[in-house]
């Protein structure tokens, strides 16, 4: 039974390992992961049951700097996730300087005066003895709860790192359902995989320009599920690219995505895919709050 809570947001630069973080903390996919910057464009519930405490991890697109109004929304996502929790996760590469995006996110924590740890990933990826200049990089510009060197991708130190989140528990009932592990509707999820798919297949701009929508979600009598998906991109010359030469880059975006959608949902998928065209999406207030990006 589940009698403390602590909600942790997760926070750092695009292509830190956010969302490679969540979903091994929570022990499954819940969270798209590329190794494109801003893939997370929305602020995801994810929830880690250990005894009796339960943890909400929100994790949360990468501090960057915005360049359309799909942009700001991100960053003010960010902003407002690092208030009103009871601890702040900073996520840093194990560089021994401190960038622009983690100065600006050690700023926003101390002004809202929350706890915070020190998360140092991809430590797989350096000496051990190169973390102690890290270390001390990070500790003389703000004073940290702890610090915790991790690897998000192997999972090295992320037991400690739960360890170090449940001491922000506080007695109360569970925020989330036990069986729960995200906020995030089925449908959400099944668009997501597609936007992964989509980022991992195609190159440049183009990605980032899209947007996908689950117009059909129902479930035959013999447990198969049909999926009607639609990609929104933002030219007439990227939907060409998207649909691709006899439309082989879509079959191709498709099976990925059946793949992995038949594994979340576990049941066979029949998925039928379209693209059209929004122009400058990523700029219209309208056309943002039709995909969900809604203040």
């Amino acid at each position: 039974m589940i009698t403390k809570t602590a909600m942790i947001t997760i926070a750092g630069k695009p292509n830190v390992g956010k969302s490679t973080l969540t979903n091994t903390l929570v022990g499954e996919k819940i969270a798209i992961v590329t190794d494109k910057p801003q893939t997370t464009r929305n602020r995801i519930f994810a929830i880690v049951n250990r005894g009796d405490t339960q943890l909400v991890l929100l994790d949360t697109p990468g501090f960057h700097k915005a360049r359309n109004r799909l942009g700001d929304y991100m960053v003010k996502v960010v902003e407002e996730s690092v208030a009103d929790v009871d601890a702040v996760a900073l996520l840093v590469e194990p560089v021994p300087e401190i960038g622009t995006q983690e100065r600006l996110l050690i700023e926003r924590i101390q002004s809202a005066g929350v706890p915070a740890v020190l998360v140092i990933n991809k430590i797989d990826t350096v000496r051990k003895e190169q973390l102690l200049q890290v270390i001390a990089c990070y500790t003389a510009a703000h004073e940290f709860e702890a610090v915790v060197p991790i690897s998000a991708k192997t999972g090295e130190g992320t037991q400690e790192l739960l360890d170090e989140f449940s001491k922000f528990a506080a007695e109360g009932p569970a925020l989330f359902p036990e069986d729960m592990i995200t906020d995030q509707p089925e449908r959400q999820i099944v668009a997501e995989i597609v936007r992964e798919k989509l980022l991992i297949c195609l190159e440049r701009e183009i990605p980032h320009g899209t947007a996908v929508e689950v117009t059909k979600f129902s479930q035959r009598e013999n447990g198969m599920i049909d999926l009607d998906v639609t990609i929104f991109c933002e030219k007439e010359s990227h939907k060409g690219i998207i649909i691709g030469k006899h439309g082989d880059m879509l079959r191709k975006v498709g099976a990925l995505a059946r793949r992995d959608i038949e594994t979340f949902m576990g049941s066979p998928v029949y998925l039928q895919t379209w693209v059209k065209v929004k122009e400058n999406w990523r700029d219209s207030t309208a056309q943002l709050r039709n995909f969900g990006f809604s203040e």
